[in-house]
């Protein structure tokens, strides 16, 4: 497995990588592309209104998060900026349902399900937890132990219990029979 996740993470990461590149050589031309949709998001999400340079820094993500996915240094937060940036980048890049034109609604549609489905595999490369129980087995089996335990520890104080309630009527029966003894033998003094 370790070497088809040394494969197919440089694979994932490759759009990305060429993605990035493309956006920093050609901000200018993606910037009149995306600015009606940044014009629309920059204010509510606290972005500068700057389609090219929004651009730029989408590019320079896409570059370096896709180095780290590709390498699998840092590969979850690599996998979810990737994420995070795609949906954005779809949005503004491949709204197919605004195109009149068939031949580039056909286009962007395209563009927009291999989006998704890059999405998808990024959602992946998230959740991959490298052959490694993943935390909720994790978390179920310690449960179990801890169960374990508790039933075995309740087992063995009930146990003890009964032993030391056994011994302790032992210990009353024993003393009662000494202090009858004793009782015998100073009456048998006195007389």
């Amino acid at each position: 497995m370790g070497l088809i996740r040394a494969i197919a993470r440089p694979m994932l990461a490759a759009p990305f990588i060429a993605g990035g590149i493309s956006q920093l050589q050609n901000a200018d031309k993606l910037a009149n592309v995306a600015g009606p949709f940044i014009h629309k998001i920059a204010e509510p999400a606290g972005l500068p209104d700057d389609p090219e340079l929004l651009v730029k820094a989408n590019g320079a993500l896409m570059i370096t998060a896709g180095a780290g996915l590709a390498t699998g240094i840092m590969r979850k937060p690599s996998a979810a900026l990737l994420g995070a940036a795609l949906v954005p980048t779809t949005l503004a890049a491949h709204s197919f349902w605004e195109y009149e034109d068939p031949g580039q609604r056909a286009i962007h549609k395209t563009g927009f399900f291999n989006n998704v489905g890059l999405l998808g595999g990024l959602v992946l490369a998230l959740v991959d937890t490298e052959g490694k129980p993943g935390l909720l087995y994790r978390a179920r089996s310690a449960r179990r132990t801890v169960s374990r335990s508790a039933d075995v520890t309740r087992r063995d104080l009930k146990r003890t219990a009964k032993f030391a309630k056994r011994e302790a009527k032992h210990a009353a029966k024993a003393a009662r029979r000494e202090a009858k003894i004793a009782t015998l033998e100073i009456h048998d003094a006195l007389d």
